[in-house]
């Protein structure tokens, strides 16, 4: 899933502080199985933004809604009505950063605000604790590593490992994370498959990953 985060309250304050009539839109996609933008978080950054207001004793109406996802047109559409019906001054979006580019693609004449920051492909750990484990690069290769992506997860994406500054299983460059290339070698010991690490791979084809601009997937037995 894409995981984000709420942006730090002072900067959604100084974000909304021009605007008088606000429409929240929250999204049940990823930021709500990651916490950050779904219905609850909804009305937590509403209540937290009229509180502000309040206390400079200003006025501020916002208006919460939360759509199935903010990643298709089919579910954007449903925010037409309340838009033509209260005149907002803005928008905010409280999905991954696709939300508020899909909203004012719809809504040309609307400002769009995005309420968090969009961090990464991961998932969760544990109970609040997310990391990543993949970077969309477009062409997967995980099954020579043991099922560990070496891009995404070494620090230094390292396609022929270890780089030699690892310690006691701990990346060089953050101690706390694990060495990606450690969990490669004991995964293909667990599976028997130790002599995939005899591989050479000269290079990685970058021309499926976002290096080569904006990318785009047509299915034609899809496409209407």
């Amino acid at each position: 899933m894409i995981v984000a985060e709420r942006k730090p309250m002072e900067e959604l304050l100084q974000m909304t502080d021009p605007f008088g009539k606000i429409l929240l839109v929250g999204c049940k996609g990823c930021v709500t199985v990651c916490n950050a933008g779904g219905q609850k978080e909804v009305g937590i950054l509403a209540s937290g933004l009229r509180i502000a207001r309040k206390k400079e004793k200003r006025e501020i109406q916002i208006d919460e809604m939360t759509l199935e996802r903010q990643c298709d047109p089919e579910y954007i559409a449903q925010l037409e009505e309340p838009i033509k019906s209260n005149n907002y001054d803005a928008i905010l979006s409280m999905a991954c950063s696709v939300g508020p580019q899909f909203i004012a693609r719809a809504y040309g004449d609307q400002i769009v605000m995005p309420a968090l920051n969009t961090c990464f492909m991961g998932g969760a750990l544990e109970h609040g604790v997310w990391a990543e484990f993949c970077q969309g690069c477009g062409t997967c290769i995980i099954h020579n590593f043991g099922g560990i992506c070496p891009i995404a997860r070494c620090a230094k994406s390292l396609m022929n490992g270890p780089c030699g500054g690892s310690a006691g299983g701990k990346c060089e460059i953050n101690p706390e994370t694990d060495c990606a290339w450690h969990l490669i070698y004991e995964r293909l010991v667990q599976l028997g498959q130790l002599d995939k690490m005899r591989s050479v791979f000269m290079y990685k084809d970058w021309t499926t990953s976002r290096d080569g601009g904006p990318r785009k997937i047509v299915r034609e037995d899809l496409k209407q």
